[in-house]
C-alpha cells in the first residue's frame, strides 16, 4: 500500500501549537497591517480578533460555537517540526495572540497556565542535562530578526520606524492584540481566561500536510487561486518557487525581496507595476486586468520563460522595477534627472502613470533617445488630456505603441517611431485640443493642470527670447512663489469694473484662460483687485517676459532674439471682454507650437 502523500487534520489552536513550525526564509514576510495607517493600521489583526470575539460572545454555560479560521499547508522536516508553506499570516497572528494573553495575565498578577507557556515554547533535555527551549513558531527570513523569539520569551522589544517592515508589522500586531485585550476585558482576569480557553479549544483550522515542498507549493497555489487567499503577485512568487530548484530558493528569495523592497520604497502598488511591466515587455491584450495576471502567466510561459528560468525572470522584473522607481522620482533608467518625466507628473498628477508603460518599453534606449521619448510622452499626454481622450483609450494606444518601441534600437528607428506614434497621435486630436483651449475656463480643468499650462506658456516665451540656458526646468516656474493672476479680478474694485465695462461680473470671462496670467505671488498680492491701468504699470516688474509685456511690449533692440520674441506676443493696452477672447485665441494658437501639434494629414 502506497504512503499517503497528503494528510488533512482538523485541529484547534491548542492542538496546532503542540508542534513546532518554521517559516522558510524564501517565504514572504509578515504583512498584516502593512497597508494601513492611523485607525486602519493593523486592520487584519483586529478583524481576526473581532471575528473570534463575536463567536466567543455566543457561548452559553452548556457550550460554545466553533470558529474556523482557514487552512495552513505544511511540510514535515524532522520529528515534530514542520515548514509552514501557507498560512503564515494567521499562524503568526495566533502565536502573537498567545504571547499577548500570557503577558496581560502576568500584568494583572494572575497565574499563567503552564499549558499556555508550553503552547508558546517548549523545552527538552539531552543526555548531558542541557535544556533546549524552542519556540513553537520560528521565522527564518532575515527581515524578522529575532523579534518573534523575544515576544515568545516574554520580552517586549522596542520597535522603531527604521527597522524592517516585518519587525514593524509584528510589533504593530502585538500592540493591536494587547490593546484589544485591555479594551475587551479591562482588568478582569477571569474573563480573559475564558477567552483564552475559547481561543485554544474552539478556534480551529485545517492543517494540510504534504510529503515534500513542491507538492506543498502546488497546494498553496490551488487554495489561493480559488479564492481564499492571495493576490496575483503572491501567486506569481509561489509559481516561480514551484519551478525553481530547491538549491536556488535562497537566491530567488533574495531577488524577490529586492523587487518588493524597490516597489515599496518607491510607493508603488506591486500589481500595477506588474501589469505595466507585462504590457511594456510582452504581447499582452490591452484589456488585461490585475486580477487576470496570474492566469495570463499560465498560458504565456513561452513568452516569459519563467518556468525554465525563474531566477532570470525575476532579474528582468527587478531591472524593470529599478527603472520604474527612477521614473517615480522623475529620473531616467540610469537615475539621472529627466525633465520630460517631471513635467508629465506636473500636468498629470500622481494618479496618471499609464505613460510608464512606454517608459518601461523604452528603458533600453540610450539616454539621448530616452530623453526624446520622455519629452514626446509629455507632449502627447497633454494633448490627450486637454482634448478629452479617455484614460481607457489612451492606455490602449500606449500599450500598442510599446509593442513597436521594444524593437527600436537607434536614432533612425526612433525617428520613424516618433512620426508614426507621437506626431500622428497629436495630429489626430489637433482640432479637439485647439477647441478645448479656445473655450477653456478654470472649472473644466484641474488647478494643477492650469498652473502647468500657464507656466509652460511663460517658459516657452522666455526660451524663445533668451534661449534655453537655465530655463529648461519647469520646476522653477511652478515653484510656490508664483501663482495664477486674474487680470480682471474675481472681485474687481469699482475702478476695475468701470474700466472693464460690460460683463465685468461675467464668470465666463473672469475664469477664462485668456484672463489668466502666470505671475510672481508678491506682485500678484501687491496689485490686488486694482484696475487694469494700475496693473499694467506693475506687470513689467515680473521676471516672466509674457507677463512683463502683457499690456505694453518691451523695447529692447532691433532684430535681436528678444525683440523678435516680443513681436510674436499679443499685448493688450486695454482690458475688456474682446481682449480676453483675443488673448485666449492667441494662447490656443501658441499652444499648438509649444506642444508641437501638427496639422492633420
Amino acid at each position: 500500500m502506497s504512503q499517503q502523500s497528503i494528510v488533512s487534520n482538523d485541529l484547534t489552536i491548542g492542538q496546532v501549537f503542540q508542534y513546532f513550525y518554521n517559516v522558510p526564509d524564501y517565504q514572504r514576510e509578515y504583512v498584516w497591517g502593512d497597508s494601513g495607517s492611523g485607525e486602519d493600521k493593523g486592520d487584519e489583526v483586529i478583524q481576526f480578533l473581532r471575528d473570534i470575539q463575536q463567536e466567543f460572545d455566543q457561548r452559553t454555560k452548556d457550550g460554545a460555537p466553533e470558529y474556523f479560521i482557514g487552512t495552513i499547508v505544511v511540510c514535515p522536516t524532522t520529528g515534530d517540526e514542520f515548514d509552514l508553506i501557507d498560512g503564515q499570516q494567521r499562524t503568526t497572528t495566533a502565536f502573537i495572540t498567545l504571547c499577548a494573553i500570557r503577558d496581560r495575565l502576568a500584568a494583572l498578577g494572575a497565574d499563567v497556565p503552564e499549558m499556555l507557556t508550553n503552547q508558546i515554547a517548549s523545552g527538552s533535555i539531552d543526555f548531558t542535562g542541557k535544556v533546549n527551549r524552542r519556540m513553537r513558531l520560528q521565522l527564518q527570513y532575515e527581515d524578522a530578526g529575532d523579534i518573534l523569539a523575544l515576544y515568545g520569551s516574554g520580552q517586549v522589544p522596542t520597535v522603531v520606524p527604521d527597522q524592517t517592515r516585518s519587525i514593524r508589522n509584528i510589533g504593530s500586531a502585538y500592540e493591536t492584540v494587547k490593546e484589544f485585550l485591555v479594551t475587551s476585558f479591562r482588568d478582569d482576569a477571569s474573563s480573559m481566561f475564558a477567552f483564552y480557553g475559547y481561543f485554544v479549544t474552539k478556534v480551529k483550522l485545517i492543517r494540510i500536510e504534504t510529503s515534500d515542498v513542491s507538492r506543498a507549493l502546488k497546494i498553496f497555489e490551488t487554495i489561493n487561486q480559488r479564492g481564499v487567499g492571495l493576490n496575483p503577485m503572491d501567486l506569481l512568487k509561489n509559481l516561480l518557487f514551484m519551478h525553481a530548484h530547491q538549491n536556488d530558493f535562497a537566491k530567488l528569495k533574495q531577488s524577490w525581496q529586492s523587487l518588493t523592497d524597490t516597489l515599496y520604497t518607491a510607493g508603488e502598488k506591486p500589481l500595477r507595476f506588474l501589469r505595466y511591466f507585462l504590457m511594456a515587455t510582452y504581447a499582452v491584450d490591452t484589456k488585461l486586468r490585475e486580477e487576470d495576471i496570474y492566469d495570463w502567466f499560465g498560458t504565456n510561459k513561452n513568452q516569459t520563460g519563467h518556468e525554465k528560468d525563474p531566477i532570470g525572470f525575476v532579474k528582468q522584473l527587478l531591472d524593470a522595477a529599478s527603472a520604474y522607481a527612477n521614473f517615480m522620482k522623475a529620473r531616467n533608467p540610469q537615475g539621472e534627472e529627466e525633465l520630460g518625466i517631471w513635467n508629465t507628473r506636473a500636468l498629470g498628477g500622481w494618479a496618471i502613470r499609464q505613460h510608464f508603460i512606454l517608459l518601461l518599453a523604452g528603458r533600453h534606449l540610450d539616454p539621448t533617445l530616452f530623453s526624446r521619448l520622455a519629452d514626446n510622452v509629455e507632449q502627447m499626454m497633454f494633448v490627450w488630456l486637454i482634448a478629452g481622450v479617455s484614460a481607457k483609450d489612451y492606455e490602449r494606444s500606449i500599450a500598442q505603441a510599446a509593442r513597436d518601441l521594444r524593437s527600436v534600437t537607434d536614432k533612425a528607428g526612433f525617428d520613424s517611431f516618433e512620426t508614426s506614434v507621437f506626431v500622428a497621435a497629436k495630429a489626430r486630436h489637433r482640432k479637439a485640443f485647439h477647441d478645448a483651449l479656445t473655450e477653456m475656463v478654470t472649472w473644466n480643468i484641474q488647478k494643477y493642470r492650469m498652473k502647468y499650462l500657464l507656466a509652460k506658456l511663460s517658459q516657452h516665451v522666455d526660451i524663445d527670447a533668451y534661449g534655453p540656458e537655465g530655463r529648461t526646468g519647469l520646476a522653477q516656474y511652478l515653484e510656490s512663489a508664483n501663482d495664477v493672476e486674474h487680470i480682471l479680478p474675481r472681485n474687481p474694485s469699482a475702478a476695475a469694473a468701470e474700466e472693464f465695462g460690460d460683463s465685468f461680473d461675467d464668470e465666463d470671462y473672469i475664469e477664462a484662460l485668456g484672463n489668466l496670467l502666470w505671475l510672481e505671488r508678491a506682485i500678484n498680492r501687491s496689485i490686488g483687485n486694482a484696475a487694469y491701468s494700475v496693473k499694467a504699470a506693475v506687470y513689467p516688474n515680473s521676471s516672466f517676459l509674457l507677463s512683463r509685456c502683457q499690456a505694453v511690449p518691451m523695447v529692447v533692440g532691433k532684430n535681436d532674439s528678444i525683440t523678435r520674441a516680443i513681436g510674436r506676443l499679443d499685448p493688450a493696452p486695454t482690458w475688456n471682454w474682446q481682449a480676453i477672447e483675443q488673448r485666449q485665441a492667441w494662447m490656443a494658437d501658441r499652444a499648438l507650437a509649444i506642444w508641437n501639434v501638427p496639422q492633420a494629414v
